[in-house]
């Protein structure tokens, strides 16, 4: 009689332990993707936040130097380019982050240029409202590139995840892609040149 049941009892355990298996490995992804989500969710709102900056560190600039017109123009041209580029982070693609990325490089050069130009105007310098705009967006560079090490970290952790046996069949059975990470932008591994004699 026990016999009977032994043979059904091995295969519902069999059949038991498979649905774990793939119910853990699913419910593992889920929330590493959604980690992934996220990190880019908080790069993208401290990318915000430095666009957020931008037009405040330009009138304040402006006042001083008006007549620095190509300086202002770029960097206005920057932030619109830049805050017109948006990621759906659940389908985030290499090429999508590498545009996202070339857009905020942009903006950032163009705030560098903007800042070389306030050297130039030390009445500027003295100001307090530059000098808590400066404060701040120096602030906000440090958290975006926190933000983007976060980002990398859960794509990291992520992307094993889905590369390790046996979760790997679960996410290929369910679409459970790679995550891109997030890169510097090329001209990143330039020195800049610096220019003391003008």
């Amino acid at each position: 009689m026990n016999r009977k049941w032994l043979i059904p009892g091995i295969i519902g355990g069999v059949i038991l332990l498979i649905i774990l298996i793939i119910g853990g490995s699913y419910n593992g992804l889920v929330s590493g993707r959604e980690n992934v989500n996220r990190a880019l969710g908080d790069i993208q709102a401290q990318y915000q936040r430095r666009s957020d900056l931008v037009p405040n560190l330009v009138s304040t600039v402006k006042g001083a130097a008006a007549f620095e017109t190509d300086t202002f123009t770029a960097v206005t041209e920057a932030r619109a380019k830049a805050t017109s580029i948006s990621i759906d982070p659940s389908k985030a693609t290499p090429q999508q982050l590498a545009q996202y990325q070339s857009a905020q490089g942009e903006l950032s050069q163009a705030l560098g240029r903007l800042l070389a130009v306030s050297e130039n105007y030390p009445q500027l310098r003295a100001t307090e409202a530059f000098r808590d705009l400066q404060s701040q967006l120096e602030g906000t560079e440090n958290r975006i590139a926190v933000a983007r090490s976060d980002y990398n970290a859960a794509a990291t952790s992520y992307n094993v995840r889905t590369q390790r046996f046996p979760t790997n069949i679960v996410a290929g059975l369910f679409g459970f892609d790679r995550s891109p990470p997030f890169q510097a932008d090329p001209a990143a591994q330039d020195a800049p040149a610096v220019n003391f004699g003008q």
